[in-house]
């Protein structure tokens, strides 16, 4: 393309700008990538459940505690000039209410109760009274959350992630965030499935009989102990076809919840997403996993020669793991075991206490393989499984030796393969799995903290989406062989890859999304605002790939470099922008400019980022005209400003690309000379199309327009790019607008 050839000129003169200040030292100029980033975020209250944080798809970062569940959302902050990592904090509170499960009339379990709480028997009277489950009343109700679990991205109405918590009295609830400052509860599950119960007189087919009556202490211990949930986790998308009015079969997007319950059956519910609330749970099935005191539960997911196999991993406190087959009908290209698979079954009494299941590439073998691991005390169990045509080959063994004290926490990085675990002394490891011919290696490393994080007390760690950082929930060690008088807990990051690292990943990803990749991006950003410059081996790289294939992902990611540095080379105000002035001045910003940068520099960056926000608006615009094109037979496509964009197009005289004029051509031919207009809603003046970010009616009225469709936003709630730097028009609930693909703006929009 001839524009693209003139940008690419103007590219390739780009100097190296530098500060005249002198740069800080380098922290990845010693032995290991492990530095810490501020700021550390401390709790209100202790740590609550074996596994305290649990780190999102959407760099959400959630810190369980006995009073609520902190959220954590890390920003790539394009406007910002400081170099602290930029968090979003929100939070869950505990239920007021305590959760009392639903194992028969209320009267009548009220009168059962007291029944047993007054019985002679001791073998009746002690065990009802000394349990929390069965007599919630008896004894100080524990507040906390056991557990959080979060669903893959594009579960819920913003295309986000959902969070599934439970709390420590078996409250397991699904919860939202539908706006930026608000969590919602979408469902109860805990009560939704003791309707299901009630509704089949508590009996589920190849379960366990009843133990008699409701008076009988066993059938009571049996009727809560069939609802009351130990561990949840969620499955990856899976697509179902839905049969329409019409007889026509339509892919549905459906997500999978499996429950593990204290009595050791699964119960599995669908979701239809977006998930809204009870109206979009599909299905609950229960599956008898056979496993005596469940503890973990993980999904096995496995793709071998283009099809996809699932099942469920059980753990148990006493010791043996097991994978179960999952058969679920109608959903496409899903498949699973014929029967249940034993990884370990020696019951030695080493509780399971978490497991972790990683796809790989076997290099031997030439073929996809699963690696299941899981902690066990203080050793960690591994299980290679992979599939041949002789059928599914098991290789199990213990890694020992890795830490003093039990494992208190175990993560694992979602590509690559690294596993990271922790103990009560704070001590973590990282181990990489190294392939031999018929099993696997583990090469140990001990990760050196930096100072403020080591000697403290670990509760539990995470990695980021992407393994750019590492998130620790520490209190204060042992000083001189004693206890600290008071705990403060904190969460605190680290990183565990170099900017360097980062940037060549970004570079070579296959994701082609930065906004899945913002802790990658992260990093790269606090490089350019500590040196306040690109480095000179990624631009030159980035400049080559650029040029060579025209990666919009590229693009964008170029011109992500060039905001920061802009803002890197920016004076930070001296006070903060919040804070009212106590001076007489009617001047309201003041403009900060670096002392060290001169005005030419500042200019050049500036023509740099609207040359590539020029290319990218052209680009897109093609992308909208080509949808137009293809669908103007469709009356409700003509709200998208067709003239307005091919117009702009066309008025830029060095503008030369061939396909666009074709394209706008033969749309001008379908038009008939037709215009339609945008109107501004306040005074009903024509909106002209002449500027790609905003409209100006001849009033003065002037409003954003939508970066994916270029319609002007006249609504009061639209959305914005989380990466901050475009808006998009809110859709119609009825679905009657153009939807075109979020592919300029990140993937992932929040409504304000």
């Amino acid at each position: 393309m001839a524009a693209a050839s003139s940008e690419r000129a103007s590219t390739e003169e780009e100097p190296e700008l530098e500060a005249a200040a002198k740069p800080e030292p380098d922290p990845w100029r010693g032995p290991g990538s492990v530095v810490k980033r501020d700021p550390e975020v401390k709790l209100q209250s202790p740590v609550s459940g074996l596994e305290p944080l649990s780190w999102s798809e959407d760099h959400r970062l959630s810190a369980s505690s006995t009073s609520s569940i902190s959220l954590l959302e890390i920003v790539c902050d394009l406007h910002g000039y400081g170099q602290d990592l930029v968090i979003h904090r929100t939070s869950i509170p505990v239920p007021e209410r305590t959760c009392v499960l639903r194992v028969g009339p209320e009267k009548k379990v009220a009168e059962i109760k007291e029944i047993f709480a007054n019985s002679k028997d001791p073998t009746v009277s002690q065990p009802f009274m000394l349990d929390r489950l069965l007599n919630p009343g008896a004894l100080t109700p524990q507040r906390g959350f056991k557990y959080t679990s979060w669903s893959p991205l594009g579960c819920d109405s913003n295309g986000r992630c959902l969070l599934a918590s439970l709390t420590l009295d078996n409250r397991l609830t699904i919860h939202g965030n539908l706006n930026r400052l608000q969590w919602t509860s979408l469902v109860n599950l805990t009560e939704v499935y003791g309707e299901m119960l009630e509704e089949k007189s508590y009996q589920l087919p190849g379960a366990e009989a009843p133990c008699g009556e409701l008076e009988d202490l066993p059938e009571f211990q049996r009727r809560h102990r069939m609802q009351c949930p130990v561990r949840m986790e969620w499955s990856s998308v899976c697509t179902t076809q839905q049969v329409q009015t019409n007889n026509e079969c339509k892919d549905v997007g459906t997500v999978l919840l499996a429950v593990l319950l204290e009595n050791g059956d699964v119960a599995v519910w669908q979701f239809q997403l977006p998930f809204l609330g009870r109206d979009s749970i599909v299905s609950c099935n229960t599956i008898q996993s056979g496993v005596s005191a469940p503890s973990v539960l993980a999904w096995w997911e496995y793709e071998h020669s283009g099809r996809k196999m699932s099942g469920l991993i059980v753990g148990s406190s006493v010791g043996p793991v097991k994978i179960l087959p999952v058969n679920l009908k109608a959903v496409k290209g899903y498949f699973t075991l014929r029967q249940p698979v034993v990884l370990w079954q020696e019951t030695d009494q080493i509780p399971v206490h978490n497991i972790k299941c990683i796809s790989l590439y076997h290099p031997y073998q030439k073929c996809s393989c699963s690696l299941v691991v899981a902690a066990r005390g203080s050793y960690l169990f591994w299980c290679l499984l992979l599939i041949s045509k002789a059928g599914l080959n098991v290789h199990n063994s213990h890694v020992t030796g890795l830490h003093s004290m039990p494992i208190t926490s175990m993560t694992a990085s979602r590509y690559g393969g690294a596993i990271y675990t922790s103990s009560a002394d704070g001590s973590v490891k990282k181990l990489t799995p190294i392939f031999t011919d018929l099993a696997v290696m583990f090469e140990q490393e001990l990760i050196r903290l930096p100072d403020g994080v080591a000697g403290r007390r670990a509760y539990g760690i995470t990695t980021s989406p992407n393994g750019a950082y590492l998130a620790l929930v520490t209190t204060e060690g042992l000083t001189n062989g004693l206890h600290p008088v008071s705990r403060s807990y904190r969460v605190q990051f680290v990183t565990l890859k170099t900017p360097d690292e980062a940037a060549a990943e970004l570079l070579e990803s296959s994701i082609q999304n930065l906004f899945k990749q913002a802790d990658l991006v992260d990093l790269v950003r606090w490089k350019v605002l500590r040196d306040k410059r690109i480095p000179p081996m990624l631009q030159e790289e980035l400049d080559e790939k650029v040029h060579t294939s025209g990666s919009t992902y590229l693009w964008r990611f170029k011109l992500f470099l060039f905001r920061v540095l802009y803002q890197s080379l920016q004076k930070a105000p001296s006070e903060a922008r919040w804070k009212p002035s106590h001076k007489d001045s009617k001047v309201f910003i003041k403009e900060g400019g670096s002392a060290s940068v001169s005005e030419e520099q500042m200019s050049e960056i500036i023509a740099w980022i609207e040359a590539v926000e020029s290319h990218l608006t052209r680009e897109h615009m093609k992308r909208v005209l080509g949808e137009v094109y293809l669908h103007t037979w469709i009356t409700e496509n003509t709200s998208i400003p067709t003239r307005g964009v091919c117009d702009f197009l066309m008025s830029d005289p060095t503008y030369e690309d061939r396909a666009a004029r074709v394209l706008i051509g033969h749309i001008f031919k379908k038009m008939n000379k037709q215009t339609f207009p945008e109107y501004c809603s306040l005074c009903k003046e024509v909106l002209p199309f002449t500027d790609r970010r905003q409209a100006v009616c001849s009033n003065g009225h002037m409003w954003l327009r939508c970066v994916l469709s270029y319609q002007a936003c006249q609504t009061l709630s639209y959305r914005r790019c989380l990466l901050q730097d475009s808006i998009a028009r809110h859709p119609v609930p009825d679905g009657k607008d153009l939807q075109l693909p979020y592919c300029v703006g990140q993937p992932v929009l929040q409504t304000y």
